[in-house]
């Protein structure tokens, strides 16, 4: 009888060592320290989420990016009148997305004080009716804003009963239009 419990206490022990030792396994692969996820986490913004990053928009202006790419802006400054353009594009930043909005705000801060700026509606020919993929403004207060130093500028929006914002990066004052314009220095 001592032989039997011996042998039923062993076999008791191997099962649960053995079991002790398998969820020890597991729990090591799927906990990681906040160093590792932090780093995973870098390296898939820095991949291309299953598509290219372009540098520009199709109609050749920054872009601004809305819900972790799920759609983006595309801000256009026309120089000579002022107006600003903005165009709602896809997650790949490619096709324009018609959205039921008569206006889209632009949040501006700049020497301490706050603006809004609405721009509204101006549906493209291919847009569905009630629907617009363009949004403008006509005048030049907004576009000086933005190229004035020390300016942070927000895009509102909502698509589908969803609020999205996405950071507009400040003009260049540097740089060469591709019109062949050059800013007074």
């Amino acid at each position: 009888m001592k032989f039997r419990k011996a042998n039923w206490l062993t076999v008791l022990c191997c099962v649960l060592g053995l079991a002790l030792v398998g969820c020890q396994n597991q729990s090591d692969q799927n906990t990681k320290t906040f160093d590792e996820t932090a780093h995973e986490d870098k390296e898939m913004d820095d991949h291309d989420h299953g598509h290219e990053h372009p540098s520009e928009g199709p109609h050749h202006g920054s872009l601004i990016e809305l819900g972790k790419e799920a759609y983006h802006g595309e801000l256009v400054h026309d120089e000579k009148s002022g107006a600003i353009t903005v165009y709602i594009l896809d997650g790949a930043a490619k096709k324009n997305v018609p959205i039921k909005a008569e206006s889209i705000l632009v949040n501006v801060k700049h020497d301490g004080k706050g603006s809004q700026f609405t721009l509204t509606a101006a549906p493209e020919e291919s847009d569905p009716q009630g629907e617009s993929s363009r949004f403008v403004l006509k005048e030049k207060a907004l576009g000086d804003l933005l190229h004035e130093k020390d300016t942070t500028a927000r895009l509102v929006l909502e698509i589908d009963g969803k609020s999205y914002t996405g950071e507009i990066s400040a003009h260049n004052h540097d740089h060469d239009h591709e019109h062949g314009e050059k800013h007074a220095q």
